[in-house]
């Protein structure tokens, strides 16, 4: 039997009367855009990630992009990030006019290495978007210590880290904005798209409100130019049934981490390590090796299927070249893409199965060392 990187198949299984009653709660509702399910996933996951507002958005790219415009960034400033990270988080910065910096990763953790911040850092530098990758945060506390002195915005992107913990605090609270999705993939996903922007500005949370909704806090009357980019009401719903689970589902991956790294201590495996100042909700389980695509070939021969996040660094496509970059300009980026891959890893998958998973790389390991 296949071992997908990913499914929510044995979920829907389990939960699917749950599910469909909070569908079809929508649709005798009368109303299907913006209703009470938006509103009450706006609030619990606000409270769940310990700040005072949420505005739900349609995607995870929209909800980082009005997040940067919320925060007035726009053509003409720079937005330091890392180029280890989905497209969608540069793709949003190009988006707003303005100009994506990198920083290169720390090579243990493959986050933003706080320490190269400052030698980016210019007169055009508007904002610091750490991106929390793999389900673990970013060293927070020298990164909010250099916007502060820079008097510098930050924008968390919470993709990959719903549920993750920076010194006791959830991530997404430590910030101006942070923004997260709800794509099917993620930690908390609906079945479908979905996004989210949370502050504890109230200004900044009805600005959110307005860009969201053409500019419009009334029907028909633009106070500002704005988009459409509202959160679905039957995702909102979806979510609610899925939100009170979420520490369990955090629980349940963990659990999955610790039988990998026991069973695959003594390969030659670079296993993933949690930082001392935070949680790991282990949204991937992503090991290291350099020969990557060999170990995955002989894995796909045995019915197990992995996921490279990512394989090409942002700064090497050709949609972003015109930003200057060259091969060598960030050398642990382009070396851990050339290595890391994810294994199985979500909570339906069964025990039985993450042994398999490891005793065939164990296998693997015999065949070509």
């Amino acid at each position: 039997m296949d071992i997908k990187v990913w499914s929510y198949l044995q979920e829907y299984a389990q939960d699917k009367e749950e599910i469909l009653k909070a569908v079809e709660e929508v649709f005798e509702s009368g109303q299907l855009i913006l209703g009470e399910k938006v509103k009450a996933f706006e609030k619990d996951y606000a409270a769940y990630c310990g700040v005072k507002y949420g505005v739900g958005v349609d995607n995870g790219t929209n909800a980082i992009v009005l997040g940067l415009y919320a925060l007035g960034i726009g053509k003409g400033d720079e937005v330091i990030t890392v180029s280890n990270t989905a497209i969608p988080t540069v793709s949003a910065i190009v988006t707003t006019g303005a100009t994506p910096v990198f920083v290169d990763i720390n090579p243990h953790s493959y986050l933003m290495d706080v320490t190269q911040l400052e030698s980016v850092i210019t007169e055009k530098t508007k904002c610091i978007l750490p991106v929390h990758l793999f389900g673990q945060c970013v060293d927070m506390s020298p990164l909010l210590d250099i916007a502060h002195k820079y008097r510098l915005f930050v924008l968390e992107d919470c993709a990959q880290s719903q549920g993750a913990e920076y010194k006791g605090r959830k991530s997404g609270s430590l910030s101006d904005v942070s923004t997260t999705s709800f794509y099917p993939t993620k930690i908390l996903g609906g079945y479908g798209d979905g996004g989210m922007v949370n502050t504890n500005s109230e200004a900044l949370e009805q600005k959110l409100r307005r860009l969201r909704f053409y500019g419009a806090e009334k029907t028909y009357y633009a106070i500002e130019h704005g988009y459409n980019s509202r959160l679905d009401e039957v995702q909102a719903a979806i979510l609610l049934t899925k939100l009170p689970k979420l520490d369990q589902y955090i629980d349940r991956r963990r659990e999955i981490a610790e039988i990998y790294n026991k069973l695959l201590q003594d390969t030659a495996l670079i296993l993933p390590k949690e930082e001392r100042y935070g949680k790991h909700a282990y949204y991937l389980y992503v090991v290291r090796h350099p020969q990557r695509d060999l170990i995955m070939s002989k894995l796909r021969e045995n019915n197990i299927y992995v996921n490279i996040s990512y394989p090409w660094p942002i700064h090497t496509m050709t949609g972003y070249a015109y930003l200057g970059y060259r091969e060598g300009d960030l050398p642990e980026t382009e070396a851990a893409a050339k290595e890391i891959f994810s294994l199985p890893m979500y909570p339906t998958l069964t025990n039985d199965e993450v042994i398999r998973v490891s005793d065939i790389l164990h296998q693997i390991f015999k065949e070509i060392e």
